[in-house]
């Protein structure tokens, strides 16, 4: 009996890549007709013609969907959403780039078979350039050393899970969060393969800096104290210095008596001072700013609507049984 894999594509105007997209899925699954595959488009707003490319594509050897969020949440909310929507026993992410192999998913799918809850396919080299690379290299360096000690050096953008993963994610659907590190942080048995990034089909990465700093900024606050904690040692830090510089203070005035008061001084100190108590708090207000939001209980992604693919999959799947 074939199982049920379920593989989510978020999309960000894609348009260049979506030909190479569908015949790509098409071909793969052509030749492991050992799975029952359902593909889940999640448009993550995009604004070009990619959702109309999608829409004129027939299926040959696959089931499919597009969801259309109301606006660009993320690809971290896109790919919750489809999540959320999957109905295959297994499932996995992969990306309208191309860049991670589609063969994977028989990699990840056979290790699953054998009774693992996770499997990770972690990067053993990576196409991208040096600026992404030192990114790439600089986040998984702060993660694995003061977030969660398993992260892989290299980083990872794909996983295949069970349903008893997926029923745990969409019960606790995290804003301001990472879908990797709340996976990673789940427990159970877990597995690994490597795999080589490869270059892009088309187009340009939507993965801009300002997306990356804000994943950086929302894996730590979600997922390691070190912040607060860095918070509490400069304040010791700064109260020991202090207490020093007062001692020294007052006995070089009852020893020598040689000390000129002066401004420069006193606004060195001041100026050191209060950079160190406002970086403190704009840490401090990123705790807070994030509990607020998750009180406020808004939605992390909002569905537009859901369309399905015709049916030329489904009425040969039938026959063929």
């Amino acid at each position: 009996m074939k199982d049920e894999v379920s593989v989510i594509i978020p999309f960000l105007n894609e348009s260049e890549n979506i030909h190479f997209l569908t015949h790509a899925l098409d071909s793969f699954f052509e030749k492991n007709n050992n799975l029952q595959p359902e593909v889940i488009f999640v448009d993550d707003g995009s604004e070009d013609n990619s959702v109309e490319l999608l829409k004129k594509y027939t299926p040959q050897y696959f089931t499919s969907k597009i969801i259309k969020l109301s606006k660009n949440y993320g690809s971290h909310a896109a790919l919750r959403a489809g999540i959320l929507h999957a109905q295959g026993k297994y499932i996995t992410f992969m990306y309208a780039d191309l860049q991670d192999p589609l063969e994977l998913v028989n990699q990840l799918h056979m290790l699953c078979k054998q009774g693992n809850e996770i499997v990770w396919a972690v990067r053993a080299s990576t196409a991208s350039n040096f600026f992404e690379k030192s990114f790439s290299q600089f986040y998984a360096f702060m993660m694995k050393k003061f977030a969660i000690r398993t992260f892989p050096e290299k980083g990872f953008d794909v996983v295949m899970f069970t349903g008893k993963v997926q029923k745990i994610l969409n019960e606790n659907i995290e804003a301001n969060s990472s879908i990797f590190l709340q996976i990673l942080t789940l427990g159970f048995r877990q597995s690994t393969i490597t795999y080589h990034k490869q270059s892009r089909k088309a187009g340009k990465s939507k993965w801009t800096i300002n997306k990356k700093i804000k994943i950086f900024i929302d894996s730590f606050v979600s997922f390691s104290f070190a912040p607060i904690r860095l918070v509490t040692l400069i304040g010791f830090a700064m109260f020991l210095l202090g207490l020093l510089w007062t001692l020294y203070i007052i006995g070089r005035k009852l020893l020598f008596n040689d000390l000129e008061p002066g401004w420069p001084a006193l606004v060195s100190i001041l100026m050191i001072g209060f950079g160190i108590t406002n970086i403190s708090l704009g840490i401090i207000a990123e705790y807070l700013w994030r509990t607020l939001d998750a009180s406020r209980k808004r939605p992390v992604f909002i569905v537009d609507e859901i369309l399905e693919a015709p049916v030329q999959y489904k009425l040969r799947n039938e026959i063929s049984k």
